[in-house]
């Protein structure tokens, strides 16, 4: 692994923590009648701090669009996951909450378990698979669980519905970093033309809107601690699944390898889990109430 891609993933997991932040400040005042709704994002744009955010964001996936292109997704969605790092250091900053036992166990686990993922696996390139239909097979089953995690959360709403929402929009996400990194092959390859050309950068396109709509739904009706751990823990999962599956990351298969590789990614999930549930995380606004005007801020 590069200094570069050290550089722009841990970069672009900064700009993500703290956009997401930002984004929820200003999603937990949106009336809960835009729930999953094109509607909630026409009334967040009007609000300048969910328009920070979305910057960030943006900047955050543009770094991260620039190291995939670099570097196998295998090594970089782990890298991205830091993002939660970040967004708990803003969320200290405005509930001047202390870390404590379960935050510096929550960091040393998420630092620790990228640390040994990368160095267990030691990710690298491969041949891509050309077959269409594994491509469609993985992605089709990332897609479909989404969809299926989305209808559970429309019945269910206030109570597990955060939650749901997130892991599909972490899946979506996941599917996003993968094409990206397609998109950007065939530019370097083609040019414009051939970009253009094909469906990926328009997937990427529609991913990105359904998983926004999806994130901020999330960020409406609950709080950060809610969300934002399922976020992050399914996005480089299904990330890591896309790349192995069709892109042709590779990682070391020997047993000793597979078990670092598998303490890596429980570890990950753990410190992620740890994290998004710290007191600093911040809390949503009272829910109960069948709608709220969005107030900007």
């Amino acid at each position: 692994m590069s200094v570069l891609v050290l550089t722009l993933a841990v970069s672009a997991a900064c700009c993500l923590g703290f956009g997401f932040v930002l984004q929820q400040n200003a999603a937990r005042q949106a009336p809960l009648s835009d729930f999953l709704s094109p509607r909630l994002l026409l009334d967040l744009v009007k609000v300048p701090r969910w328009l920070g955010g979305i910057g960030l964001m943006v900047v955050g996936m543009v770094l991260g669009a620039i190291a995939l292109g670099q570097c196998e997704v295998s090594l970089v969605e782990p890298l991205l996951a830091t993002n939660l790092l970040f967004a708990l250091a803003l969320s200290r900053r405005q509930t001047k909450q202390p870390l404590g036992r379960q935050g510096w166990a929550g960091l040393a686990l998420l630092a620790g378990g990228v640390s040994a993922f990368i160095v267990a696996g030691e990710p690298r390139g491969g041949s891509a698979v050309t077959d269409p239909f594994r491509h469609w097979l993985i992605i089709g089953a990332m897609i479909g669980l989404a969809l299926l995690l989305t209808t559970y959360a429309k019945r269910s709403r206030l109570s597990a519905g955060p939650v749901l929402l997130a892991l599909a929009a972490g899946l979506l996400y996941g599917v996003q970093d993968a094409l990206t990194r397609v998109s950007g092959q065939r530019f370097t390859e083609g040019g414009l033309a051939e970009l253009l050309t094909g469906w990926q950068p328009y997937a990427v396109l529609a991913l990105g809107v359904t998983g926004l709509v999806l994130v901020q739904s999330a960020f409406e009706t609950a709080p950060l601690r809610m969300s934002l751990p399922a976020l992050t823990a399914a996005q480089p999962l299904a990330g890591i699944v896309c790349g192995v599956g069709f892109l042709g990351d590779r990682l070391r298969t020997d047993t000793a390898a597979l078990t670092w590789e598998a303490v890596g990614l429980a570890a990950i999930v753990t410190g992620i889990v740890l994290l998004g549930m710290h007191p600093a995380m911040p809390c949503g606004a009272d829910n109960s109430a069948p709608a709220r005007d969005l107030q900007p801020s």
